[in-house]
């Protein structure tokens, strides 16, 4: 392995010694925080199943929700939506800082009928707009995964 950590004028080898990194121990049994220039996968980065959640909208679809995790699915009240319109609710979140950045998926209701961004964020909340891009309207408990970016 080449010198790749900088010492002064001098380089070592970086301190990894099987599960550990500096001498902290990494994984699901005690976690650590890792730092880095540059990380990689061999398969997948993700949010553990501790870190996800699930919320239900209850009167409308621009009812306000709560969920105070990382990752998630919203699903939407199944109130009729009509074609080419938009909705907008408050996802209240206490993990969102102002820098995150909030990724959303449709994941149910007709194909190729909705897309669904983030019009606004700041820090503990983001306003999330869904929009029934078709010809008529649709009355369906969409779902929505999302997944947080942390930026510090």
């Amino acid at each position: 392995m080449p010198n790749t950590k900088p010492v002064g004028v001098a380089y070592s080898d970086p301190d990894l010694s099987g599960a550990t990194i500096d001498n902290s121990p990494i994984g699901a049994v005690t976690p650590s925080t890792i730092e880095g220039t540059t990380v990689y996968a061999d398969v997948e980065i993700g949010y553990a199943a501790a870190a996800q959640g699930t919320v239900t909208q209850l009167t409308s679809k621009s009812t306000g929700v709560t969920l105070n995790t990382s990752a998630g699915q919203i699903t939407m009240n199944a109130a009729s939506l009509g074609a080419t319109t938009n909705v907008t609710f408050t996802l209240t979140n206490s993990t969102i800082s102002a820098k995150d950045v909030l990724l959303l998926t449709v994941t149910n209701g007709t194909s190729a009928s909705y897309n669904a961004f983030v019009s606004s964020m700041g820090a503990g909340s983001a306003t999330v707009t869904l929009r029934n891009i078709s010809a008529g309207a649709l009355a369906e408990a969409v779902v929505l995964n999302f997944a947080i970016i942390h930026c510090t």
